[in-house]
């Protein structure tokens, strides 16, 4: 079985992370620690928020890595995340924001199959 992506992103995520790599450079996202699925994706350039020994990271969409604290990815290790756009600034830090634009996301249940891979390639 080729390697589950732990997430996803729809083509305007994938259109709007690429025009914000042309003006940042190596940007990451760090998934809000939130407590339901509509928690918050933010992208970040360099420097922004430091990661910390608690972060790990999730999965990687369109080559930017997806850092989620550890009790937030062992919340979101059932589901694949789907990142998508959505309309309007959610007055966040995230750099989209200017733009009048935020990420957002959804999730979907894995598989047996999918399941059988993820349990054995765990995050580190």
């Amino acid at each position: 079985m080729e390697a589950v992506q732990r997430v996803v992103a729809t083509p305007a995520a994938q259109d709007l992370i690429e025009r914000m790599r042309a003006r940042y450079g190596a940007v990451y996202f760090y998934q809000s620690h939130g407590c339901c699925d509509g928690s918050t994706p933010m992208l970040y350039a360099p420097g922004e928020m430091p990661l910390t020994s608690n972060d790990i990271q999730f999965g990687e969409v369109s080559g930017v890595p997806f850092y989620a604290g550890r009790t937030q990815a062992e919340y979101m290790q059932g589901t694949q995340v789907i990142l998508d756009v959505g309309q309007g600034s959610l007055g966040t830090f995230s750099v989209e924001d200017a733009e009048g634009l935020h990420f957002k996301v959804s999730t979907r249940l894995w598989n047996d199959e999918e399941s059988a891979w993820l349990a054995a390639h765990p995050l580190a």
